[in-house]
């Protein structure tokens, strides 16, 4: 059997500059997210496959990477179905097992928690610029509680983050799924109906609202509720305030205080941003996983022309592990994309040691090695990352490697 030097499909080997830069972002998340109260955790990259497949994830469901039964467990002449085959899978996202974390943990937890976790996620998706089959998340979630300052610190915190990488000028679109509910009760829709218009909703940027309305017409629905549904957006539109015109049109189908919370959220986050972006209210904003359940936010990058970061309520989560709802609300970066971006912009990491080489010709005498060995630790103890190596025959293209993962000085050591 030929062996193959190329990763599976979909997942890729990372590269020494890659590598730095990667690391770089990797620290600064971690300490500009503890300066917000987050503390780290880790979770098994491995899930029982019950959890992974509750219902809860959306169309990742359809992704998951499923671990066979080992040993005595697997048995393939009796299996019928592929429940026999299976009992776990690879995590495709970092939030039904902090869940199940929180659930396991919670007596040994303060609360309010507030959990940070950097870690590899999979999902057999089909691969593209800045999205892979394993990939990095970073998360961080605040569980237990219920107000909206879990949404205020959430976004300070990542767009805190993404202002220390330069970025700037970027959107922050927030919305509510109590308002999409609303909304589509307001125009005639059953509840067993929402997935369904939400998910064509969420193609308006695609579709326009022509093929909005007529795929929900070809969806069966009555005509009189899509012009309804359809028509409030572009009322809302031209109204001079959304939220006013929402909690006018709403009455008595919105929940009281949805709308009082998006305007301490607006209000609170724009009066104390350390980053410079604009925060939108978006009312075709949907996000798909379903377990979201009332504050709902997207980043979007013009350098990448999609969401870098989204998150969102999902206080019916944990319950489904303990039998009792407890507050929950996450906000995850797209740290593959971020860091696709950075490496497109030839970003150069701030403060970084100097990178030295020392290139050693061939059959140097112990001697004169052990002094060159002397002023390569005197170096690094300044500070200095230090490379020895030996020479290799064509020096100009070994420099040339060393420089493209950030070796800007060159010292040479001959044997005479």
């Amino acid at each position: 059997m030929t062996l193959k030097k190329k990763p599976v499909t979909g997942m890729k080997d990372i590269l020494p500059a890659e590598m730095q830069l990667r690391d770089y972002v990797t620290g600064l998340i971690k300490e500009t997210y503890k300066s917000f109260g987050f503390s780290p955790i880790e979770t098994p990259c491995v899930e029982h496959i019950e959890n992974l497949c509750s219902k809860q994830g959306g169309d990742n469901e359809k992704l998951i990477f499923k671990i066979m039964k080992r040993g005595e467990k697997l048995n393939l002449e009796q299996a019928k179905e592929e429940a026999d085959l299976t009992d776990s899978g690879l995590r495709y996202d970092l939030t039904v097992p902090l869940s199940r974390f929180y659930a396991n943990n919670a007596n040994d937890l303060p609360a309010p928690f507030k959990a940070l976790q950097i870690g590899s996620v999979w999902r057999a998706d089909r691969p593209q610029r800045g999205r892979f089959r394993q990939f990095v998340q970073c998360d961080i979630d605040i569980l237990g509680e219920a107000s909206c300052l879990a949404e205020i610190e959430l976004i300070l915190a990542t767009t805190t983050l993404l202002g220390k990488l330069n970025f700037k000028d970027f959107k922050v679109r927030i919305n509510e799924r109590r308002i999409l509910k609303a909304m589509a009760a307001y125009s005639g829709f059953t509840e067993d109906q929402y997935d369904q218009v939400f998910i064509i909703l969420d193609k308006m940027d695609k579709i326009g609202w022509d093929g909005v309305k007529a795929e929900l017409l070809e969806a069966g629905y009555p005509e009189k509720n899509v012009e309804t549904y359809v028509s409030m957006f572009g009322e809302m539109e031209n109204a001079k305030d959304s939220l006013v015109y929402l909690e006018e049109k709403l009455s008595g189908v919105l929940e009281d205080g949805v709308i009082d919370n998006l305007r301490m959220i607006r209000e609170s986050v724009e009066a104390t941003a350390a980053a410079q972006f604009r925060l939108i209210f978006d009312p075709t904003l949907v996000r798909g996983m379903s377990y979201y359940t009332g504050t709902i936010f997207e980043i979007e990058m013009a350098e990448f022309g999609s969401s870098v970061a989204g998150g969102g309520r999902y206080d019916k989560m944990i319950g489904k592990f303990t039998g009792k709802d407890t507050p929950a609300c996450g906000f995850s970066i797209g740290f593959e994309r971020i860091v696709t971006i950075l490496m497109e912009q030839g970003f150069r990491i701030p403060g970084a040691a100097v990178k030295k080489a020392f290139l050693v010709e061939k059959n140097m005498p112990a001697e004169k090695l052990c002094e060159v060995l002397k002023e390569a630790k005197a170096e690094r103890e300044t500070g200095a990352q230090v490379l020895v190596a030996l020479m290799n025959k064509n020096k100009k293209f070994q420099k040339e490697q060393l420089a493209k993962e950030g070796y800007t000085e060159f010292k040479e050591y001959f044997n005479r």
